[in-house]
């Protein structure tokens, strides 16, 4: 198999503006990108550029309307993580993999041209659990600051190098469950945590799973940031009226339904 690597994590709002607002003023970078390609499921997203990593917001246009962006957050009691975002070299035959594991794919998906271009597989939320798992491919990605056409064509002038992503952490009901599902399907092995908590390693970046912490059921709640500014980004965030605190030794933003832990 050839590489894995975390590439971007989406999260969910109701209302885009707002959250937009609040994102861009904390991470200290504008939007590279909005891709009308998410219109088709009655969305309307920004995208920032972190390093080469990316963090997204997806929001529905019309809140009335019937969308499965719109259902899962009616589903988890309001904003919040959406998607798992990886990217690798070898997508046909992690697709056969998939299959051969009956691990139902819900979209497979092709954008760009022949220059320009990237693949997604979705998997279906029932076989995966913890949040939607995306496994992309993309021209010209041999390094993460290269090919990544779901950010439009020059998202690199905008992306901070200062912030990258290196982890996010699911809430589960049956964490070690959803952790071993995940490996199988990932073809990752497995690191035991303690207390029910499982760690899941991808060539950059980790994905925690870890038992249930509040009533809003199974989902996406922490982004991890690597910063060179932690301080910054914190005063950034106080000035938007954000929560901010200590987890142990992190300090933490909580913005869109997540809580962003800065190191």
């Amino acid at each position: 198999m050839g590489y894995l690597r975390l590439r971007q994590i989406c999260l969910v709002a109701r209302e885009l503006e707002p959250v937009e607002a609040q994102l861009t003023a904390i991470l200290g970078t504008e939007v590279c990108h909005r891709d009308p390609g998410v219109g088709k499921y009655g969305l309307h997203n920004a995208l920032w550029a972190l390093g080469g990593t990316f963090l997204e917001v997806v929001a529905p246009k019309d809140p009335k309307s019937d969308t499965a962006a719109g259902r899962y957050l009616e589903r988890r009691k309001g904003n919040g993580g959406y998607m798992y975002i990886l990217d690798c070299d070898d997508l046909d035959a992690r697709r056969e993999h998939f299959k051969a594991m009956n691990v139902r794919i819900v979209q497979d998906l092709h954008s760009g041209d022949d220059n320009i271009w990237s693949e997604a597989i979705h998997l279906h939320p029932r076989d995966t659990g913890g949040c939607l798992l995306s496994i992309d491919r993309h021209s010209g990605a041999e390094n993460t600051m290269g090919g990544y056409h779901w950010a439009g064509p020059t998202w690199q002038e905008r992306a901070n190098p200062d912030i990258v992503i290196t982890a996010a952490t699911m809430q589960c009901d049956d964490p070690v469950a959803t952790a071993e599902r995940w490996g199988l399907i990932l073809r990752r092995p497995l690191l035991d945590a303690g207390e029910n908590v499982r760690v899941m390693n991808t060539d950059n970046a980790r994905a925690f799973f870890t038992p249930l912490a509040d009533q809003r059921g199974e989902g996406l709640t922490e982004v991890h940031l690597r910063c060179g500014d932690v301080a910054g980004v914190l005063a950034r965030a106080e000035q938007q009226k954000l929560r901010t605190g200590q987890n142990a030794d992190q300090r933490y933003v909580d913005v869109c339904g997540v809580r962003l832990l800065l190191s």
